[in-house]
């Protein structure tokens, strides 16, 4: 029996349409089925080789609006076609506004087991569908080749002919097709004519959480969990506007990361602002707004708890899940 090459729908650019094959900017994200996309690359099944594609679309959104319905649908639906012996892997075309996102709270929340031995690769474009040059098809051909790679493993991101580990990635630049950034360690590897050449180890990126059960997702909302960052001049207002009492119908702030400057520092009155939430029972985390690098702790354990090396909006993710627990 054939192994079933599964792709998975989000909508975003790549299934993108504008009204001129000129316009790459002014276009309506999500306007074509996964589907669609791939019976457009005349040189798909050639790239499969001895796997079955399979479609599905899961969502049909902007990323921007990409929203915790979406990811709790993914995360169900990507789970089960991995449990099932039928499929040898996945992929998922998705915007790119939160695609780091996703691919890191996947990478969290699927079975470590299964995306060991059974690669969830997303993928991308910065042009719409309809434009006189799409970067989507020759996108969607890389991801297939990395899904059928043997050193493949864990969620892997594929953009530009790039491959990245969903906690490294980062979308670094609003309009060039090239992206996509992993920062100090780079890419885990290149796809070239249609082969992976792979610069580290697939695993080097992988970093399985512990067993997540999806039964955590069944909620109807994640916990609310914001993002503040440090500046010249900031103030604790923001945080103290946030740990107030929520307006009604509002859900209460559980927990506050924060974006500091450079090695993760705070301005004096955010700071106080921040061990007051603490103190009150909100969970802070302190993360570094730098596009590169991590927080350094010193030898005195921080009074306010460290990112562990994740970009401020993963550490995010990574917050809300551990209130889940």
């Amino acid at each position: 029996m054939l192994k079933k090459l599964v792709f998975l729908g989000m909508g975003g650019t790549i299934a993108g349409t504008a009204r001129s094959m000129a316009d790459n900017v002014g276009y309506k994200a999500a306007q074509k089925g996964v589907e669609q996309l791939l019976e457009a690359i005349p040189t798909l099944r050639a790239a499969l080789g001895d796997l079955q594609p399979q479609t599905e679309q899961v969502a049909q959104v902007d990323s921007k609006d990409m929203g915790w319905s979406h990811w709790r649908a993914l995360a169900f639906r990507a789970q089960q076609y991995l449990e099932s012996s039928e499929v040898a892997a996945l992929v998922i075309t998705h915007g790119t506004d939160t695609l780091e996102e996703t691919a890191f709270f996947l990478s969290q929340v699927l079975a470590p087991a299964l995306i060991a031995r059974k690669p969830v690769v997303l993928t991308c474009a910065m042009r719409p569908a309809s434009s006189m040059s799409p970067d989507g098809p020759q996108n969607v051909l890389d991801a297939v080749a990395v899904a059928r790679s043997d050193r493949a493993a864990g969620v892997l991101v594929v953009c530009a002919g790039a491959v990245h580990a969903a906690r490294a990635v980062q979308k670094v630049h609003p309009y060039r097709l090239n992206a996509f950034d992993s920062g100090d360690g780079g890419p885990l590897g290149f796809v070239e004519e249609g082969v992976v050449r792979w610069r580290h180890s697939a695993a080097d990126g992988y970093s399985p959480a512990q067993a997540f059960s999806l039964e955590h997702l069944s909620d109807d909302e994640w916990p609310r969990v914001e993002v503040v960052m440090n500046f010249a001049g900031a103030s604790g207002a923001v945080v103290r506007a946030l740990v107030a009492t929520p307006a009604q119908g509002d859900p209460p702030v559980r927990g506050i990361v924060v974006a500091g400057t450079g090695n993760g520092s705070i301005h004096e009155d955010l700071e106080a602002a921040l061990r007051y939430a603490q103190h009150i029972g909100v969970r802070i985390v302190r993360a570094t707004r730098c596009p590169q690098g991590a927080v350094v702790p010193g030898s005195a354990p921080l009074e306010l708890p460290h990112s562990d090396g994740l970009s401020p909006v993963k550490a995010r993710i990574a917050l809300m899940l551990d209130l889940m627990q």
